[in-house]
């Protein structure tokens, strides 16, 4: 049992007695921080605004949101394509949104086409949705594995392409297994 007079006594003892009860309370914060670490908030998209102009490519594990000019490659998990943005080059994520340009080939598991969207480039896709009013030139593939580049993958693959021009002609959000307008060519492994 502990006592007032032996809180309050120099010496020892009370040296010693001060710090048990310490590391007792200590381990609360730090399973809170643990519990914490092990649900770390997702950070913030890395935004590249209206007034810039990169000339390079880009590549990150996190999510990206143009709103401005990129004159290259893009790779990261979510990228998010400003109405006002421009890309010229290759993208590739996980998650592609476009509401702006982008003149290149498309890569990624969702890609998501709205309204405002005007794609010239073949896209190659797991699932994607075309919006109503959705400019797109080029072809759409469909693969298990989007993200996989070089022949082997476009071998293994297989399967049909669809080509067109002009405007998607779709309902808003809907899935699409394969592409707007243009005639649909079966392609054999």
């Amino acid at each position: 049992m502990f006592s007032k007079s032996k809180i309050n006594e120099p010496g020892p003892k009370a040296a010693e007695s001060s710090p048990a009860p310490a590391p007792e309370s200590a381990p609360a914060p730090r399973s809170a921080e643990s519990s914490g670490a092990a649900q770390k908030p997702k950070p913030s998209p890395s935004v590249l605004s209206s007034d810039l102009h990169i000339t390079g490519n880009i590549k990150t594990t996190g999510d990206v949101q143009v709103e401005g000019t990129v004159e290259g490659d893009i790779r990261a998990h979510l990228l998010t394509v400003g109405e006002s943005a421009t890309i010229k080059g290759e993208v590739t994520a996980d998650d592609v949104v476009i509401n702006g340009r982008i003149v290149g080939r498309v890569r990624g598991l969702k890609v998501r086409l709205t309204s405002t969207a005007r794609v010239e480039g073949d896209i190659i896709h797991k699932t994607i949705a075309i919006e109503s009013g959705a400019h797109f030139e080029g072809s759409v593939q469909r693969q298990d594995d989007p993200l996989a580049t070089g022949e082997g993958a476009k071998q293994a693959q297989g399967g049909g392409q669809a080509q067109g021009g002009g405007q998607a002609k779709a309902k808003p959000a809907q899935q699409q297994q394969g592409g707007g307008q243009g005639q649909k060519q079966g392609a054999s492994s």
